[in-house]
């Protein structure tokens, strides 16, 4: 629409970076050719990737088009970060939905001075063509401390550990085995927690998200962690863990995705060894007992309160194959 009202005019030649787009967004009314997918997101990157999209930059863009997320710290920094790649005098078209709060977004840039194009809508979307002006360099993402740990604008609980979290890493017991796996490990808190134990040798920390891999090579510098940016629903270790520790997702976006939490739960299951045991955190309110029971012999609620329950979930059951 933007391009088709000339709201939005391509530049004849150069690469144009599309910004954290996420899976089933179509980027159709754009040259293939010339577009370089970039997001930190694996499943997003895998996706784009499979579809024959370049996802890696090789000089600065003739435009971009930047996909907005919900957290509007993020947003901004994604702004900055897309100008620090345009060419000087480009412009960019930021795109997102008006529940994730683009018009803020939009307002804030009208705030800076900066000489907005005109804001196409159509359904719940918002496109609006911006300068890559200078300005915008002040929103670049800067490292937030909390509590020691190092986090960054749009990860999971940027402010510091979440409640579930914190009652599940005081749930861990003493002792864990040689080799443990921290899905959805996010900016480390609780692989932290994990290596605490002695008896731990191996931590496999798997993250989706690049952003928070990154802070979690910050906050967990034990040589017996590695680092996997990688999606936990498909990861699956060289050698079969002890056991698991997740504090699982369940939105995607503004939506609750229950098949989400149970992907994670399935990837747990299959990367424990036969005697292996899943320590979880999950809101009380999701229905997790029933599959849980039906991929564990045995599943008992240790720690918790009103709002969360920790489970131990132990000797996963083997599917026999004929």
């Amino acid at each position: 629409m933007a391009l088709d009202s000339g709201a939005w005019v391509l530049p004849a030649t150069g690469d144009i970076g599309v910004y954290r787009p996420r899976i089933g967004d179509d980027l159709s009314a754009l040259p293939k050719d010339r577009v370089v997918v970039l997001t930190g997101f694996k499943p997003d990157h895998d996706h784009f990737a499979g579809l024959g999209y370049r996802t890696t930059a090789t000089g600065q863009f003739a435009t971009a088009l930047v996909c907005l997320p919900r957290a509007k710290a993020a947003a901004h920094a994604l702004l900055a970060e897309a100008t620090l790649a345009l060419r000087p005098g480009a412009v960019m078209a930021i795109d997102g939905q008006k529940t994730d709060g683009i018009e803020a977004v939009i307002k804030d840039c009208r705030a800076l001075g900066l000489a907005m194009g005109e804001a196409l809508s159509k359904a719940h979307g918002r496109i609006c063509v911006c300068p890559a002006d200078a300005r915008l360099l002040a929103w670049a993402a800067q490292d937030q401390v909390v509590d020691g740990f190092v986090t960054r604008p749009g990860v999971f609980s940027a402010d510091g550990p979440d409640h579930g979290s914190m009652l599940l890493a005081a749930a861990l017991p003493k002792d864990l085995p040689a080799r443990v796996g921290d899905l959805g490990a996010g900016w480390g808190y609780l692989a932290h927690a994990i290596l605490a134990r002695p008896g731990v040798k191996h931590l496999d920390i798997v993250e989706a998200e690049q952003v928070a891999l990154d802070c979690a090579a910050r906050n967990v510098t034990d040589p017996r962690a590695v680092r996997h940016w990688a999606d936990a629903r498909t990861f699956r270790p060289e050698k079969l863990w002890g056991a698991v520790v997740m504090n699982p997702p369940f939105h995607t976006g503004r939506e609750a995705d229950l098949a989400l939490g149970l992907a994670f739960i399935k990837a747990a299951q299959k990367g424990l060894a036969p005697d292996g045991v899943l320590w979880m955190v999950a809101n009380r309110h999701l229905p997790y007992t029933a599959p849980l029971r039906e991929l564990f012999r045995v599943v008992e609620e240790v720690a918790g309160d009103g709002s969360f329950a920790v489970t131990r979930a132990a000797y996963p059951v083997r599917v026999k194959r004929s």
